[in-house]
């Protein structure tokens, strides 16, 4: 087994572009209709389900290289923070974009 740093890469690549749609985008869940304004709940549903199949594409990923590594609560939660910490530029370009208008 060599170095995966390739896919490592993917998935923090993935992982930023899907915690960010939510704010930056006003259709649901992408391709959906477009709400104006788009409410919170929806933003944070869709923050939910990116983080999902962010998760998804990780272990698809994971399952491609080798075997799947079976992982504890901790690795959840540390994923979950993870990936509200690269939501954080979404979040603020919606809330300081707001303000200006």
């Amino acid at each position: 087994m060599g170095s995966h740093s390739a896919e490592v890469w993917l998935v923090l690549l993935v992982a930023t572009i899907a915690a960010n749609l939510p704010f930056v985008n006003d259709r649901l869940f992408v391709v959906g209709p477009q709400r104006q304004p788009k409410r919170w709940p929806w933003r944070l549903l869709e923050l939910a389900l990116m983080a999902g199949l962010t998760l998804l594409v990780g272990m698809g990923l994971e399952a491609r290289i080798g075997q799947r590594q079976p992982q504890g609560w901790e690795f959840y939660a540390a994923g979950a923070c993870l990936f509200l910490t690269l939501a954080f530029p979404g979040f603020v370009w919606r809330v300081l974009r707001r303000q200006q208008g």
